[in-house]
């Protein structure tokens, strides 16, 4: 008979996951989906215990924690090289050019060399958490907030700045002008909220979508910078725009039905045509549900899937553009003029993704010293395999921006007229509110864009503390504009079809219970509609670095 209790659910799965995106979270910051039932744990093997020394908090696995609150963090830092890369950018999430474009048009991609290469496996961070009970039955006070970092500058991970600092630029001079949702002070989780083992978590705040946390929990890579082109950029986590990966005036509530099913919804409630702008959102409302399962002994491991459905009204996606320059038959740049602007694209979105992994077995956890010899350990096969697809579906805004509007504390004017965007106006914005219709000003007109993700990779154990990961990545993306033979060059127009490919592999080794190095290479490739305006449309990069987490 199916048991319906929740009690081993979601406040002991969220609060676990809580606790382990600070110590085992990789670029995204995960607050990643739990995609099992946390073990039961006895009072004797409870956990880390809290730091006393300087020694202990580098050298063992004490936690800074005292009543309830918990300090934590991640630097993680190294070096590259890569055959097609850019200057390092401080304000810039990722730093480095890892992947070429970031999956996007107009790459900035150019040249050969080494460089600094921060935030590699994860983005360094600074946080607290907070659990605390505060009422019998196991009710619980949950708080998060966290702040995101370049371990090199020391400045907050600002994507906008980056882009603000491009304007009135040549694209070949540029490091990394592209959009995130990593915002200055706003540039990760910031929430507070309750949870009870029986009725589940409910949080209030900045947060992670449901479709970020699905990627982190099912990408191999575990949403890398450096490996990952989801990690790269947040446009599968965001559901089309790399913006939308995070609400800041989300509503989240999650529950589990014992350890076999879960379900979650949350929203954005603050709509209006410019609402949830004008706090901070980078949509004007949107919704999203997940529902997952863990199936046991489906042969000799465990299956974990979750299916994840998002609308978001009126996204907002920054883009750099170049007014004066001109591209070749093929989209290829052959001038560069100092004349960079930012453009605003809106539009409607509904996506839906599926993904799983199957864990054939672990390590386990190391076995304690004991007088006697310790019986043998059962046989293992460490080997996790991962997959994952996205679908997303883009039209036309419901509330287009014909004045100007506020994203990310920037003022973005529209130039008049038709409205694509394609003029910058006095201080080198302009909006698109037009993208996907007769009136996007490529061709006879445009549709509805069909872009989607696909993504497989395995992770094997290679020692307890020895991992090796390998992973590929691909996004397609329809024709969406009309004319005849508009697409004879696929190049030519970034409406045309157009696909993106990413290969890679890192070994890692931890050394020491805080601290791991790894090193690894990723090969990345753009074709058709997805590489118009890049100056390379490829690159290869091999990575190193060292990690500390606490």
């Amino acid at each position: 008979m199916v048991n319906f209790s929740m009690r081993a659910g979601i406040p002991a799965a969220a609060i676990a996951a809580l606790a382990s995106c600070a110590t085992t979270a990789l670029a995204a910051d995960m607050d990643a989906m739990v995609t099992k039932a946390p073990p039961v744990v006895s009072a004797a093997a409870a956990g880390p215990s809290s730091c006393t020394t300087l020694y202990g908090f580098f050298l063992t696995d004490c936690q800074l924690i005292w009543y309830g609150v918990r300090f934590y963090g991640t630097v993680d830092l190294g070096g590259l090289y890569q055959t097609h890369g850019t200057p390092f950018d401080k304000n810039f999430p990722t730093g480095a050019s890892y992947i070429v474009g970031a999956g996007g048009t107009g790459a900035t991609n150019r040249t050969a060399g080494w460089g600094l290469a921060p935030n590699a496996l994860s983005q360094s961070n600074v946080g607290v958490e907070i659990k605390e009970p505060v009422a019998p039955g196991g009710w619980t006070f949950v708080a998060r907030g966290e702040l995101a970092f370049d371990p090199y500058s020391g400045l907050l991970a600002n994507a906008p700045q980056a882009l603000q600092d491009a304007k009135g630029t040549a694209q070949n001079t540029e490091a990394l002008p592209f959009d995130s949702s990593r915002w200055g002070w706003l540039n990760t989780n910031q929430y507070v909220g309750l949870s009870q083992p029986f009725w589940g978590t409910l949080t209030f705040g900045r947060q992670n979508t449901l479709q970020l946390d699905e990627i982190n929990a099912y990408d191999a890579m575990g949403g890398s910078y450096a490996f990952s082109p989801i990690g790269y950029s947040g446009k599968a986590g965001g559901s089309g725009d790399t913006e939308d990966a995070r609400w800041t005036t989300a509503i989240k509530y999650r529950v589990n039905f014992g350890d076999w099913l879960r379900i979650g919804v949350m929203g954005q409630p603050i709509g209006g045509s410019n609402g949830g702008y004008n706090s901070y959102n980078p949509n004007n409302g949107a919704i999203a549900g997940n529902i997952g399962t863990d199936i046991r002994h489906l042969g000799p491991g465990l299956l974990s899937m979750d299916v994840v459905g998002t609308y978001e009204r009126d996204a907002v996606n920054i883009s750099a553009m170049y007014p004066g320059q001109v591209l070749n038959a093929t989209g290829t740049p052959l001038t560069f003029p100092a004349d960079a602007a930012l453009k605003a694209t809106l539009s409607n979105q509904a996506t839906v993704s599926v993904a799983g992994k199957y864990s054939f077995g672990s390590w386990g956890p190391e076995q304690p010293l004991v007088a006697k010899a310790p019986t043998a350990p059962p046989p293992v096969f460490p080997l996790t395999l991962y997959a994952g697809y996205e679908w997303i579906q883009f039209s036309n805004p419901s509330d287009p921006q014909n004045t100007s509007f506020i994203d990310d504390g920037f003022t973005f004017n529209n130039s008049g007229g038709v409205n694509h965007g394609s003029i910058a106006t006095a201080n080198l914005t302009s909006i698109n509110n037009n993208a996907f219709n007769s009136l996007c000003g490529t061709g006879t007109g445009c549709g509805n864009e069909i872009f989607q993700v696909f993504w497989a990779g395995a992770k094997y154990g290679i020692t307890r503390d020895l991992d090796i990961t390998g992973a590929y990545y691909e996004y397609f993306q329809n024709q969406f504009v009309n004319g005849v033979g508009i697409c004879v060059n696929p190049g030519a127009h970034s409406q045309c079809a157009g696909t993106f490919q990413v290969y890679s592999a890192v070994l890692d080794w931890r050394f020491l219970p805080k601290w791991d190095t790894y090193v690894g290479v990723v090969y990345s490739i753009a074709e058709g509609g997805i590489s118009n305006g890049d100056i390379q449309n490829n690159n290869l990069a091999g990575v190193g670095g060292v990690r500390f987490r606490f």
